[in-house]
């Protein structure tokens, strides 16, 4: 090759690559204009009514895991009468929780479509069932009319369908390699319910599901996404398409850790169930749902709420109050909720935070009255301008003391579920490197006794044990010679909760427990540090391990905890909520002790970021 010849070929190849690199851009800031909405609407509404809310059952697994004969599964059709049915209802009252957006399914896995679908040998609410009814259209109509993003959950799978290849978990009806013509008889009759619902609907998202029984060229995914494009360039679908989509969706486990992508939504129920089952009694009250969206909006992320519709049409009480309770707090804490992103790294605040656009005003979420109005805000290196209680305008007094902040609120202004406070800044917030914390217990200090023993806190998470160089015994018994250096409140806490802090060594890693925490020895025992009073049962994430039992250290009382969403077939843990009897917490901090089965094991899944295939 000449100099020449090199020289154009360089050139070409720099051509090439800066055009790659600026089509790419240009890629990611049209996504970023499409997901905004969604971003910024953090709270969505999940629907799942089909027929199989007549006999209340699991829907389409019911039949699929041979629960009962899909026969008599689809015998339920006759009991599917909607006859409650106001859709303008069900929007104003998803409207009043709060949510800026709804999905509906327009199509479970057992095949019953709940419009008035064209496609061939279709089985559909409008002429196979009681209601007689299209119940897409009305539904979809008011929730246009109040301005909420109209969202379709559409499964892939159709198990009724007599040319799909999957029947039950026993039985499949044929191999697409040796029918290829059922196969793509069934590919023609889905594609046309995906045109009709773009059509008639003009769906801002599409909620795929049930994308495992084949691959991405199985269900020629290029081809769907065209073709919903060519309906609305903006479309935004979730990543059950073999991974062709624009968002994650973990279900039923709130991730441990910021998932890695931008854009990710936990789609979760009420109780265990997604459909209705009257029977499921294991509802979360309003306090765990406002805490679990907090949670989602702290790592960036969307919570799709679900509710289970009867087979009339109306929802079922216990799902209304929850509502009723969510949209009492959103209603109130709306700043705080809308618009904003991901919080700042653990460390700086024992609670859930989140950031405005600008990154100039922090929100500090806590689900828990604190003793004396007190929170305790580290590592900030931008000056605060002002601050206030979300939703009431109270100003909130500031003591620095370095980056530290103390901050104090009035009593009265405390929330029910979940206080927010706004901190807003003249610049986008600074933080400074987390240092780690280190105790010196023969110095005299003028702090507070609570300020103190926050601080022990602080440092056992750290691994910092300033314990371990003293004569103090699991009884809190040979820790008399430092008495006299230490306030008096803080001596009798120590003592009192000698069991924590005797060997004890660094706390659990981020996402499991928002506040401090310590770890036994042999690693069986997790002692979890309780700020003030909690609002609801405190909450621990991600741990795999049997509870052996729970009490309160230095004072014994038993608890029992409650664990939401363990699915049997999900290697996630369930949340472990424990309830804290009010009476016997501690002002300055409440230790409580978590036995477990053996050492301590821990889940820590990686939900992965998807890209746009649009």
């Amino acid at each position: 090759m000449n100099k020449k010849t090199l020289l154009s070929f360089l050139f070409l190849l720099v051509f090439h690559q800066t055009n790659k690199a600026q089509e790419s851009k240009s890629r990611d800031k049209n996504n970023a204009k499409k997901m905004e909405w969604f971003t910024d609407a953090k709270l969505g509404i999940f629907i799942h009514w089909g027929i199989y809310s007549v006999n209340g059952i699991s829907e389409s697994w019911a039949f699929f895991n041979n629960y009962i004969s899909h026969d008599n599964y689809m015998k339920q059709l006759d009991g599917f009468n909607a006859s409650g049915y106001k859709p303008e209802e069900w929007v104003k009252l998803i409207k009043e929780s709060g949510a800026k957006y709804s999905v509906i399914t327009t199509k479970h896995h057992d095949g019953v479509s709940l419009w008035d679908t064209k496609a061939p040998n279709a089985t559909t609410t409008i002429k196979h069932s009681a209601a007689k009814k299209d119940l897409i259209s009305p539904f979809v109509k008011a929730l246009k009319a109040s301005g909420l993003k109209t969202g379709l959950y559409f499964s892939l799978p159709d198990w009724s369908y007599t040319d799909y290849d999957g029947f039950t978990r026993e039985h499949k009806r044929y191999k697409l390699g040796e029918e290829p013509k059922r196969w793509n008889k069934f590919l023609n009759y889905y594609h046309k319910q995906l045109d009709e619902l773009s059509s008639n609907f003009r769906p801002d998202l599409v909620w795929f599901d049930g994308d495992w029984e084949h691959s991405g060229e199985e269900w020629q995914a290029q081809k769907v996404l065209k073709g919903l494009r060519s309906y609305n360039p903006d479309i935004i679908i979730n990543s059950r398409l073999n991974g062709h989509g624009d968002y994650e969706t973990p279900e039923q486990g709130i991730p441990v850790v910021k998932p890695a992508g931008d854009y990710w939504e936990l789609c979760y129920t009420m109780n265990d169930s997604w459909g209705y089952q009257p029977y499921d009694y294991k509802y979360k009250s309003p306090n765990m749902i406002i805490r679990t969206l907090v949670d989602c909006i702290s790592m960036g992320g969307n919570l799709l709420l679900d509710i289970g519709p009867k087979a009339d049409g109306t929802i079922p009480d216990q799902q209304v109050k929850i509502l009723k309770g969510l949209a009492r707090w959103t209603q109130k804490h709306g700043e705080a909720i809308y618009g904003t992103r991901a919080g700042i790294p653990t460390g700086h605040f024992n609670g859930k935070t989140s950031l405005s656009k600008d990154r100039r005003t922090l929100y500090l979420y806590a689900d828990w009255a604190p003793y004396d109005g007190i929170f305790y805000l580290k590592g900030i290196g931008s000056k605060v301008k002002s601050a206030k209680i979300v939703g009431s305008n109270t100003n909130v007094d500031i003591r620095k003391s370095g980056t530290d902040l103390v901050l104090k609120i009035a009593e009265s202004s405390v929330d029910a579920d979940v206080t927010v406070l706004a901190l807003q800044f003249d610049e986008p917030l600074k933080l400074d490197q987390k240092t780690s914390i280190k105790v010196n217990l023969s110095e005299k200090k003028k702090t507070s006794a609570k300020e103190q023993v926050t601080e022990i806190a602080d440092a056992m998470q750290d691994g910092n044990n300033p314990f371990l160089n003293t004569k103090l015994a699991i009884d809190g018994l040979g820790f008399e010679a430092e008495k006299k250096t230490l306030n008096p409140e803080v001596y009798s806490w120590i003592t009192k909760n000698a069991e924590s802090l005797f060997q004890t060594g660094k706390g659990l890693p981020e996402g499991h427990y928002q506040g401090n925490s310590a770890l036994s020895a042999d690693k069986k025992t997790v002692y979890l540090f309780v700020e003030g009073k909690p609002t609801g049962p405190i909450a621990l994430k991600g741990v795999k391990n049997k509870i052996a039992r729970i009490r309160i250290v230095g004072e014994g009382t038993m608890m029992e905890p409650e664990i939401y969403n363990k699915l049997y077939w999900s290697a996630i843990p369930g949340i472990i909520y424990i309830p804290v009897p009010e009476d016997r917490l501690d002002k300055n901090l409440t230790v409580i002790a978590v036995l477990l089965d053996g050492p301590l094991d821990l889940y820590r899944e990686k939900v992965g970021a998807i890209e746009s295939n649009l």
